[in-house]
Parts: C-alpha cells; structure tokens; sequence
C-alpha cells in the first residue's frame, strides 16, 4: 500500500507543495529517502525511526521507501518528519488514507515523539488555502503563526500520538481560532515616539515628506545629532501596514526564523540597521541555503544604512 501525505516546503518566500509517497515492500529491512533531499532531511529517517518506536508503534522490518514529489525540487529544513511518520502509519495500515484527506500536514519530531516548531509555517499555512485544502496540522509552536491565513482550519499537535488518535477518530486537536490580530500595532522605538522629539525641525520636516511619499532620505551631520534616534522613529509616522503587507512581511521573518513562538503577525513597519561591516549576503540575502537578507527584512518598513560612506 502507498500513502500520500501532502506537505510543502519554501521556495523564496512561497511554500511549493510536496507529496511525501510511503511504500512499505516486503524485502530486506531498509529505510530510503529519495527526491532531492539535503542533509537534514536525509537524517530526518532517525528521527522518524525514534519517533514512532517511542510513540508505542512497532516500527515495519521492510523495505520502506519515501518519495518526495516533485523529484527536480530541492527539499531542505525538518518540517518532513511528521508528514513521512503519519505517511508510514498509513502505509502500515494503522490509519486510514480517507482520514487524511483535505490535511496539509508539517513540523519537525524529536525523539520520543513530541512535535517541534518549524521555520516558514506561513508561507506553508497559505499553501494550504491556496490548494483548496481544508486544515493543516502544525506543532503547537506554530499554531498561533498559522492561524493568521483566512478560510482554513489550524490544528496544532504537541505529539504524534495526538494526531494519530485524532486521525483514527479517538482525539482532538487544538484548533486555532482566526487570528488576523489586532492589527493596532504597537510604536517600533520602544520608547520615544517622533512627536517627542524636540527640535531638529528641517531634519523632522524632511522625514516626514519621505514617510508621505515612501522615498529614500540621506541624512548628513555629526555624531550626536540625532541621525539615529530621527530614523528610529521613523515608522511611527508611516501608515499602519495593511493585512495584506502584514502577512507579506511576516512571511519573511518567518523564513529567516525571527518569528516568536508567541507571535502571529508583525504589525508595525519594521526596522532594520545592520552594521556598516556586514557582508553582501547578509545585506541582501542568500547563502547555500537562501535565506532572506537585511534589504529583505526591512521590507514595508525602514532601511537604515548607517555610515553609508563606509
């Protein structure tokens, strides 16, 4: 019997959605993961391996062989561990393909089972809408995150043996409720906001014309004259990000893993001030592993390049 469990990895700043196919044949015992998987997701057969031994399964004697579909697509990360357990279940019998059906299922185990959060779940969670798919499954850690897409089910799972009973009908899990957010925001300097700076009129005059009209601003004088503190508070004056822009920047702090466990969408323009020393990648992103760049992360928001010259 084969099971297909979908799930989806990130491209960019989009999920691409992946099929994981489990065929268990009888033979000598192996297990083998083929697809275009790196590393980390190779090694994910341990994990897997561990996961179900410690969840109370007899893990198969057989052949076991998971395809990652598509085959010309590069897969990276952890998120492939809880769709190819659940898909070695189902190839075992113990849960039903009907039950399956209309999940998207993501997130990383640990040894005895437990399910882990994972970098990228939004670009994943709205996948899911996209394919006209009903519910995701989601470690815990990343049900909140989730949660922001419109018009699907977030259920989150602290451990496999949740979902396997939720899937066999004898459990729930925790569903997230919409949580488009508040989406008042907060002030992005935490302590001083642009109408408490006194003085510097031409310097407060010319930023605000740049914040009305969204240009780029250079701002030239010595050390101590405010440069900093002026273009901190800089977003307090800019429009509030719309829902769409909240989730289009979210969706990059996601992928570059600063999105806390406790938080579901960035609200206020971000700030971005790297160091004059940075590399070109670190400036613009990229990497064996692409990952998003200061340039990326400051998107909606501000750029502040300091000692520009340097």
């Amino acid at each position: 019997m084969i099971a297909r469990i979908p799930t989806a990895t990130v491209y960019g700043i989009d999920g691409i959605k992946i099929d994981v196919e489990v065929d268990i044949a009888y033979g000598l015992p192996a297990f083998n993961i083929v697809g275009l998987p790196e590393a980390s997701v190779k090694e994910s057969k341990e994990r897997v391996r561990s996961a179900i031994k410690n969840a109370g399964f007899e893990f198969p004697g057989d052949r076991i062989t998971v395809n990652l579909a598509p085959a010309d697509v590069r897969k990276e990360g952890s998120s492939f561990d809880l769709p190819i357990a659940v898909g070695i279940l189902a190839a075992m019998g113990a849960l039903k393909m009907e039950a399956l059906e209309g999940h998207l299922i993501a997130g990383e185990l640990s040894l005895d089972g437990s399910v882990k959060p994972v970098r990228g779940i939004l670009p994943v969670a709205l996948l899911t809408r996209q394919e006209g798919m009903g519910a995701i499954v989601v470690p815990m850690g990343n049900g909140r995150e989730a949660s922001v897409v419109r018009d699907i089910t977030v259920l989150g799972a602290d451990h496999l043996l949740e979902i396997f009973h939720y899937f066999k009908g004898e459990g729930e899990l925790v569903a997230y409720p919409g949580n488009e957010c508040d989406m008042e925001g907060t002030a992005a300097c935490d302590d001083v906001d642009f109408s408490d700076i006194r003085d510097q009129g031409q310097a407060k005059r010319a930023l605000e014309v740049a914040a009305a009209g969204a240009h780029n601003i250079i701002m030239v004088g010595p050390p101590g004259s405010g440069k900093t503190m002026l273009s901190r508070c800089l977003p307090t004056i800019m429009p509030r990000l719309g829902y769409a822009e909240a989730v289009e920047t979210t969706k990059i702090h996601s992928i570059a893993g600063l999105l806390g466990p406790d938080r579901a969408l960035i609200t206020t323009r971000p700030f971005r001030s790297p160091h004059h020393s940075i590399s070109d990648a670190g400036l613009i992103g990229g990497g064996h592993v692409p990952r998003p760049g200061e340039v990326s992360l400051a998107h909606n928001g501000v750029l502040f390049l300091n000692k520009l010259t340097k």
